[in-house]
């Protein structure tokens, strides 16, 4: 196996927890010993059932940690929530898995996702009244904007092993949040500085030379987060996320250490989204089992519809498209009243195609987003055959099948075959 860039090409929660996991459970060629992280952070949640019926969500760690032996590391993209990641640890110790942090790295240069950031996701999120956007309240946006903001303050990994840095950049933050939202539901800087030095203590810190070094010693799965309908630049604004979704990141990480790597787009044979935002698809009549995915806080809502061709074309045009797909939830797809959305009506026009705009324009992107809620689906009945439809939607083969929530449950169905694959699983 060579290595892999795995994607949710809608909203989110289509199965890459479980890809990942099956991914890295794999054991004859060459295994898998290294799952990275390249965007998001703590928000994340990539559920995992193991053969005995073990579960963890996934939201730092990578979801091949339940494999003895795979390490995940934590890049420079991924905004880095100490505490978050502790409790996580915790958890997973509690189910049997007790050397997560012993097989965790971290890039120095990640930036902190801290509660000053979370409390301050909350507040302007409960401004909005009505108008929410779906957060998922763990101050992600928030971190990537002071960022932008103040790039020179933005508190970062390497901070935790810098005292003097660290309670100077945490004071600057609360200050600058306070001043503008009033105060906020947050521990006092001395405490969190306290925190994030044992976390730098415990946690093994590196430089970018690590993952060279990683990705020349064997095969590593790169985990996405969220999906590419939500791409901070390509999704439909505001109802986003302030990360790059698509294998954009994970490319750059490739490309830094003179690699490729196969590109996995990952797809459930139906569309769901949590939280608000356009969803043409969406059919509240369709009675779906969802044991790991409910109604959130902040997000809102855990929406499900029939599958959309076009917004799936549309994540495929984005993002240069998948080598090959991963199709989850099959086992639901046997037997509910699904359909296939070719098609939509928009103001008296059939749209069959989502025409990207100019890079970067969330002006663009706001009237998309408009444009889409006013949409209605037209339908086609799928046939039964879920893999060849997939596979004709993305114009890439389904090489890989699940029925089901544990590894037991994927059948791989065989190898990419587009001749300018920029790599190859050897399934």
């Amino acid at each position: 196996m060579n290595h892999v860039i795995v994607v949710d090409l809608g909203y989110g929660d289509a199965g890459k927890g479980t890809v990942v996991d099956w991914l890295c459970s794999r054991q004859e060629g060459r295994p898998v010993r290294t799952v990275v992280r390249f965007n998001g952070g703590a928000q994340a949640g990539h559920n995992v059932v193991t053969t005995d019926g073990r579960h963890h969500t996934f939201a730092q760690f990578g979801a091949g940690t339940f494999t003895p032996g795979v390490r995940t590391h934590l890049s420079r993209f991924v905004l880095v929530d100490p505490l978050a990641l502790a409790a996580e640890a915790g958890h997973l110790a509690s189910i049997g898995v007790r050397d997560a942090l012993d097989r965790l790295t971290v890039e120095r240069g990640a930036l902190l996702a801290t509660p000053y950031h979370k409390a301050a996701n909350q507040a302007r999120e409960r401004a909005r009244g009505e108008n929410r956007h779906g957060s998922c309240g763990m101050g992600i946006g928030e971190t990537a904007g002071y960022a932008f903001a103040y790039p020179a303050d933005a508190p970062r990994v390497a901070d935790c092993e810098s005292p003097a840095t660290l309670s100077r950049k945490l004071t600057l933050l609360t200050s600058r949040l306070t001043s503008e939202l009033g105060p906020l539901d947050a521990p006092p800087v001395a405490d969190l500085c306290d925190a994030y030095q044992a976390f730098a203590a415990r946690v093994r810190l590196v430089g970018p030379g690590h993952l060279r070094r990683v990705l020349q010693t064997g095969p590593v799965v790169f985990e996405g987060a969220q999906g590419v309908l939500l791409d901070e630049w390509r999704g439909f604004h505001p109802y986003t996320t302030w990360s790059t979704t698509t294998f954009a990141n994970a490319e750059t990480l490739l490309a830094e250490a003179g690699q490729t790597a196969t590109r996995l787009g990952v797809v459930r044979c139906y569309m769901t989204r949590h939280g608000p935002g356009p969803f043409p698809t969406e059919d509240p009549t369709l009675e779906l089992p969802e044991p790991h995915n409910r109604h959130g806080t902040w997000q809102g809502a855990f929406r499900t519809g029939h599958l959309d061709a076009v917004a799936l074309r549309y994540a495929v045009k984005v993002t240069g498209g998948p080598d090959a797909v991963a199709l989850t939830h099959l086992d639901t797809a046997a037997r509910a009243p699904l359909r296939l959305c070719r098609s939509y009506q928009v103001d008296g026009r059939r749209l069959e195609r989502i025409a990207p705009g100019p890079e970067r324009d969330l002006a663009w992107q706001e009237q998309l987003t408009a444009r889409l809620q006013r949409a209605r689906p037209e339908y086609q009945e799928p046939g039964g055959d879920w893999p060849r439809v997939v596979g004709e939607v993305l114009g890439a083969p389904v090489i890989l099948t699940s029925h089901g929530p544990t590894a037991a449950g994927k059948h791989a169905a065989g190898a990419p075959r587009r001749p300018d694959c920029r790599g190859r699983i050897r399934l």
